[in-house]
């Protein structure tokens, strides 16, 4: 029915797995409103307003879904919904007349979009276990890699690759944390007709024994799905909001780690890269060119993503009184669009993780460039112990440093550890040998290790008890 002779959103086929594409589809928004009907007829059944033929004839038609027949119908009435309705109830003419009974149109759609949302978080949150494995590797691998480390993008003090690595690590589990608090708490609207009060179903089962409160119940156990206790014609749109502000919570965590990643790409780094295909062409102008595509990738969809939340707040908001309809176009544009970002930004994350590189070579020219200024204070600390005036020497490591500096911004090697092992004011108090100790780099980077190895740790036992709850 559609090709590439028409426009096609992206998302259609080129950003997205199709597990997430086949949880937005119509065909499978379609089915999970027939499951919903078949669930309130079930239920209805329980109060004797639907005979068992009849739920036999709904239930062998539930996936017997006809978009062409359903759309012959809606250019003739005007409504999606009424549409599929009616053509459920020409294939299934026994149990046709029994469906929809008391209820509104969001009875059924918002029922079905809470488990769509949910189904999506939990695909969101296998692909978010599968990154932190990962990511809990790397950490795990390079928790003791020496590294420069970076503050306003000047050259600070060493840190590890895998302590960096953690810091990802430990805003990523925050968003796992998020996502499955979140995913925990959606509930569907229940039954509870045109404004929420649940008349309509109240003068269905008049005489029945069988409250709307009950029936309610039954039908959301076999959607099991719980349902919110109050609501007017739809639920809380705040809902949906929640959703997507931890998605752009994700997306923002990946964001920052790609990019990084762009940064140390970066000839003037050099130190990480994304994997690289043996035949990929990085530019059709330049072809020595090996551009960071897939972190840049991430980049622009997690801008994107970090967007909607303050559309769907304005959506939530401007939901007046019971309801208005001027919700239902963007629902329908931006939760399909906001989960199947999430889902390609992490499928690139995961892509990068499996095959960075963290080239060594760039890593040790990058320490020898810069590191030996972090062992100043150090130096000027064992100095003062043994007896140096403190503010003396103080100038004259200051000087040193900044010939140091400029030798290493003209592209000479640093020149630093030669300078101080040849000025005597220093070595009377601090033997050469003492000062080549002093500005080794594992003595510069703390802790970092065991902090980057508990993080990574931190991460496993979160997933694995998140596993073992199921």
């Amino acid at each position: 029915m559609f090709t590439h002779e028409t426009f096609l959103s992206p998302f259609t086929w080129r950003y997205g797995s199709p597990a997430m594409r086949r949880i937005w589809s119509e065909a499978h928004r379609r089915r999970l409103w027939r499951r919903v009907w078949v669930a309130l007829a079930r239920a209805q059944m329980a109060a004797g307003l639907v005979r068992p033929e009849q739920l036999a004839d709904l239930e062998a038609h539930v996936e017997t879904i006809d978009l062409e027949r359903a759309e012959q119908i809606e250019r003739e009435i005007g409504h999606d919904l009424m549409a599929e309705l009616l053509t459920f109830a020409e294939q299934a003419p026994q149990g046709g007349p029994a469906l929809h009974l008391g209820a509104t149109s969001a009875d059924i759609e918002d029922n079905a979009d809470a488990i769509r949302i949910r189904d999506a978080l939990d695909l969101i949150r296998d692909r978010l276990r599968e990154v932190l494995e990962a990511l809990a590797e790397a950490i795990e691998r390079w928790a003791a890699t020496p590294c420069m480390a970076w503050t306003h993008l000047q050259p600070a003090e060493p840190t590890t690759v895998g302590y960096r690595l953690a810091l990802y690590g430990q805003d990523l589990l925050r968003d796992w944390e998020e996502i499955s608090r979140c995913r925990a708490a959606i509930r569907g609207k229940g039954f509870k007709g045109a404004v929420g009060t649940g008349a309509s179903y109240a003068a269905l089962l008049e005489g029945t024994g069988v409250t709307p409160s009950e029936m309610e119940e039954r039908a959301m156990a076999a959607l099991d799905l719980a349902a919110f206790p109050v609501a007017g014609q739809i639920y809380p749109r705040k809902q949906d909001w929640q959703a997507l502000v931890a998605l752009a919570g994700l997306a923002m965590s990946l964001y920052k780690m790609a990019f990084d990643l762009r940064l140390l790409q970066a000839p003037p780094f050099g130190e990480w890269s994304e994997p690289f295909g043996a035949r990929q062409v990085g530019s059709s102008a330049m072809p020595f060119k090996r551009n960071p595509v897939l972190a840049e990738r991430i980049n622009a969809l997690a801008r994107y993503l970090g967007a909607l939340p303050s559309i769907i707040w304005e959506t939530a908001a401007h939901s007046l009184l019971e309801r208005t309809l001027d919700d239902s176009a963007i629902r329908r544009i931006l939760l399909p669009e906001a989960f199947l970002a999430a889902d390609e930004i992490l499928q690139l994350t995961l892509r990068i993780l499996r095959g960075i590189e963290i080239r060594e070579e760039a890593l040790r020219r990058n320490l020898e460039r810069y590191a030996p200024f972090a062992a100043l204070e150090p130096i000027l600390m064992a100095a003062a112990r043994a007896g140096a005036d403190r503010q003396a020497l103080h100038a004259r490591l200051r000087d040193h440093a900044m010939a140091a500096w400029e030798a290493v911004r003209s592209g000479a090697p640093n020149p630093l550890p030669e300078r101080l092992a040849a000025d005597p004011e220093i070595t009377r108090w601090l033997a050469p040998e003492t000062l080549r100790r002093l500005m080794e780099v594992h003595l510069h980077i703390g802790d970092a290790p065991q902090r980057a190895r508990a993080m990574a740790q931190e991460i496993r036992r979160a997933i694995a008890s998140d596993g073992a709850s199921k």
